[in-house]
């Protein structure tokens, strides 16, 4: 579909949903001084959870940028993209950020967008994460978010990841796919993955990070952009992230209509799983959470499990910048 009727759709979405909540008025941007660019670019990936991303784009334009574009990027791919420069912005798992922040690329990490999104499936006879002691568990690649995640899992209940777990790495493969064939034990599903599953009834969760502690307590996808990006376009910089902040409260309180947009613009191609994954991820929550505590909390982890060299207090010192965060919860109060 084209993407004018999307944005038509989208402003009608924006005058439904009041748009002068949404949109600041041209007064308001001239304090904050002129745009140093108008050209913002943002991944286009698999997945929904991202989507605040996505429903930003005539938010992005009310905050004066002309040129928004979606370049398509691999979700694992995301971070390097946005060091070298081939992204300017982008949503991304905090497992993913923490290493390329330990391998010195220029990613800057600004705020936290919402909490627990991923599900750990396993087979009948697999009730917790330390039945997985033997058992196959698939991943797309070696160091993958799901790799990482179910090896922190791991590590958490007392196993040794490397010695514990038997990893299936098949790129050609989807994992998901042979968890449906019964071909490996235990999945890490991400949005639509794990309503998909539930729908098919195929497997069970044993992990669930929206309401299972420790991982629902910190955030899942965090918001982050190039160091460089940032550095010389702090006005930029945070008109997007306050448009990308907004878009979050959007997919909290008009879920129905963030679904719809999504699907029209080509985002993701069910809107029955887009709106269950709107109800059920926590996306209210990132005025309440710590966005440096969930990167201190997975970056000792993942120190721990060997993942990365850099303490947790180096990884906040060298990756991340809550400026334009702290002024945007004072800007963009409930």
């Amino acid at each position: 579909m084209p993407m004018t009727q999307t944005r038509r759709r989208f402003l009608t979405t924006l005058s439904l949903a009041g748009a002068a909540a949404f949109v600041r008025s041209p007064r308001a941007l001239a304090a904050e001084g002129a745009l140093e660019t108008t050209t913002v670019r943002l991944p286009k990936v698999i997945g929904v959870c991202v989507s605040p991303q996505y429903a930003a784009e005539e938010l992005l334009r009310a905050e004066g940028f002309t040129d928004i574009l979606y370049v398509e990027t691999p979700a694992a791919a995301v971070p390097e993209a946005i060091g070298r420069g081939k992204l300017d912005f982008g949503l991304n798992y905090a497992p993913l950020l923490i290493p390329a922040i330990d391998a010195a690329e220029p990613v800057t990490v600004l705020a936290g967008i919402h909490a627990g999104c991923f599900e750990l499936f396993a087979q009948e006879g697999i009730r917790n994460v330390a039945d997985l002691k033997g058992r196959s568990v698939g991943v797309q690649d070696w160091g993958s978010t799901a790799h990482v995640l179910v090896a922190l899992m791991a590590a958490h209940v007392g196993l040794d990841p490397a010695k514990d777990i038997r990893w299936v790495t098949e790129p050609s493969l989807k994992p998901v796919e042979q968890f449906i064939e019964g071909k490996i034990d235990a999945v890490l599903g991400f949005p639509p993955q794990p309503q998909d599953l539930r729908a098919r009834h195929i497997g069970h969760v044993i992990v669930n990070s929206t309401v299972d502690r420790p991982w629902s307590q910190y955030f899942c996808c965090m918001a982050a952009a190039n160091r460089d990006y940032v550095r010389n376009y702090p006005v930029a910089t945070k008109r997007v992230l306050r448009a990308i902040l907004k878009a979050t409260d959007l997919c909290a309180t008009e879920p129905t209509r963030v679904a719809r947009q999504i699907v029209d613009g080509g985002f993701t191609p069910r809107y029955d799983y887009a709106l269950q994954t709107f109800n059920e991820v926590p996306y209210d929550k990132w005025r309440e959470y710590d966005a440096a505590d969930t990167i201190r909390f997975y970056a000792l982890r993942m120190h721990e499990v060997g993942f990365i060299k850099s303490s947790p207090q180096k990884i906040i010192a060298d990756g991340t910048d809550w400026r334009f965060l702290d002024e945007l919860k004072r800007e963009l109060k409930a």
